[in-house]
């Protein structure tokens, strides 16, 4: 029994097979911007510390949320409080209490995000860190950039066949290989994001706001392409 060509995995003479890959790199500007806060407080004893923590970290949400709708998205992470003991001595004494919170943030409007990093980088001991800039998941330059992929690849597959002297017949195969890569939040740091810390002196004076300028974007698109064509004129 014959097995049809266009279900053999090489092709045939009769009907050959062309197999390429499809690539595109994008250069956009991000569209959201995140910035990491970290609230600190330090007291003789856990009372003491701990209401300084509320306080310092009430004062931080509430001027976060005071810029609303710019604000897409706030979050608190990790809180801890931890004792220091005391170097010296056998007893197990504790020397003071340190608390720590930490708040993410996510703005799309940079123009607020540089007054809103300088007034939380002034409160007292409060450290900023970021911005770290993105694409959201649902942008249309992902789209855009598996869009162009699958072209180059069709384009490269007809410039193969017309070297041969044939044609393109039908597509057999279209495989995606992942095709953004634009970085995340959690991208290796020089990979799409731009980091800087901030730490906060209790007694100083409001600086202006900071211009940031927001970081341009890759996005990478990958796709693998199967073809069957004409037969060549060899």
């Amino acid at each position: 029994m014959t097995q049809d060509a266009s279900h053999q995995p090489y092709g045939t003479p009769e009907v050959p097979r062309v197999a390429v890959r499809g690539e595109a790199r994008l250069e956009v500007d991000p569209e959201i911007a995140r910035i990491g806060i970290t609230v600190n407080a330090r007291g003789t004893d856990r009372r003491t510390a701990l209401e300084d923590l509320t306080r310092r970290n009430n004062t931080v949400l509430d001027l976060i949320k005071s810029y609303g709708d710019p604000v897409e998205k706030l979050e608190t992470g990790a809180l801890s409080i931890t004792p220091e003991l005391t170097r010296h001595g056998r007893a197990e004494r504790v020397r003071a209490y340190h608390g720590r919170v930490h708040i993410t943030a996510e703005l799309s409007d940079f123009t607020t995000l540089g007054e809103l990093t300088t007034r939380l980088a002034d409160l007292e001991l409060t450290q900023v860190d970021g911005p770290w800039w993105a694409l959201r998941p649902t942008s249309p330059a992902h789209g855009q950039a598996r869009r162009q992929a699958v072209l180059e690849a069709v384009q490269r597959a007809r410039e193969y066949a017309e070297a041969l002297g044939a044609r393109l017949a039908a597509l057999v195969e279209l495989a995606d290989l992942g095709a953004e890569n634009a970085a995340p939040f959690a991208a290796e740091p020089g990979a799409g994001m731009r980091t800087m810390a901030f730490s906060a002196a209790e007694d100083a004076g409001g600086p202006p706001p900071l211009d940031l300028e927001p970081q341009r974007q890759t996005v990478y698109a990958q796709v693998n392409a199967r073809f069957t064509m004409t037969p060549p004129q060899l």
